[in-house]
């Protein structure tokens, strides 16, 4: 399962200010923690719609600049505003890069589907479109259907697409775990090819221990399919699950990766 660290995203109080405040220190060694922690990517979100962000297209290159500093872990380029992810790809000099994200609306797609063809970048695809976070399967699934035409006709290949269900606080609706589930299920088994991610502690929001509903979601969810999360990897118990899933779903033979993790002494019960 590959992990996306979650940690360098504005809407961090901390992240916002160093953001703002251009502390340098501060971001490359939260970045620095995420590699050294196990991300395989690194989430770069550096917000909009805020005074401080006027110019987020030359915030977000200098961020990508920061992280590609200290760690050759690819990145995660969070935003749907097509200026800024081209901003971020043309300072970017790693090989492989995540978009994160595009939706069902057809100007996301056809400003965002050509960057993902021309940097071959694997591109989160929310499974919604201009109404919202659908409440059933079957609506996401039909926003899933018309992102996969759209992209598809554009050049980008099934394989680069990573369907994101959507989670929504079961704290607000109890069925939504299921929900997200059944979700998952549908898209792995209509697009083979395709990938699947989702943000994994929007199922806790509002919820005590939220830690402990996470970790037990993400078991769930890597059963129905899921190929990908993001998530804080410096949370050691979250990313021993991860190696947890890996074995219980039969994408670790042997168990040699989990028993790596052992003998370095990086599992956590």
């Amino acid at each position: 399962m590959l992990v996306v660290g979650e940690n360098l995203n504005a809407s961090n109080k901390s992240v916002g200010e160093a953001i703002s405040g251009k502390d340098r220190e501060f971001l490359e060694n939260l970045a620095r923690a995420e590699a050294a922690a196990g991300a395989d990517f690194i989430d770069v979100n550096v917000g909009v719609g805020r005074g401080a962000w006027a110019h987020a297209e030359v915030i977000m290159e200098w961020l990508v600049e920061v992280v590609q500093a200290v760690t050759d872990k690819p990145l995660s380029i969070d935003s749907d505003v097509p200026s800024v992810v081209e901003a971020a790809l043309g300072k970017y000099r790693g090989d492989q890069v995540m978009i994160n994200s595009v939706n069902a609306e057809p100007e996301k797609l056809e400003s965002l589907g050509p960057l993902a063809v021309e940097h071959q970048a694997m591109l989160v695809a929310l499974a919604m479109g201009t109404g919202g976070i659908p409440n059933s399967v079957e609506e996401r699934l039909a926003a899933c259907e018309l992102i996969m035409t759209h992209l598809t006709r554009l050049g980008v290949k099934q394989e680069q697409i990573f369907f994101d269900p959507l989670v929504l606080p079961i704290a607000v609706d109890s069925t939504q775990g299921l929900v997200t589930l059944k979700t998952i299920e549908q898209i792995k088994s209509r697009y083979p090819s395709a990938k699947t991610v989702m943000g994994l502690s929007n199922i806790s929001y509002g919820l005590p221990h939220r830690d402990m509903v996470n970790r037990a979601f993400l078991l769930m969810a890597a059963s129905a399919g899921l190929d990908a999360a993001i998530l804080n990897p410096l949370d050691a118990k979250i990313m021993s699950f991860v190696k947890v899933a890996e074995v219980l779903t039969g994408k670790d033979p042997g168990c040699r990766g989990y028993i790596r993790a052992h003998r370095k002494g990086i599992l956590v019960d």
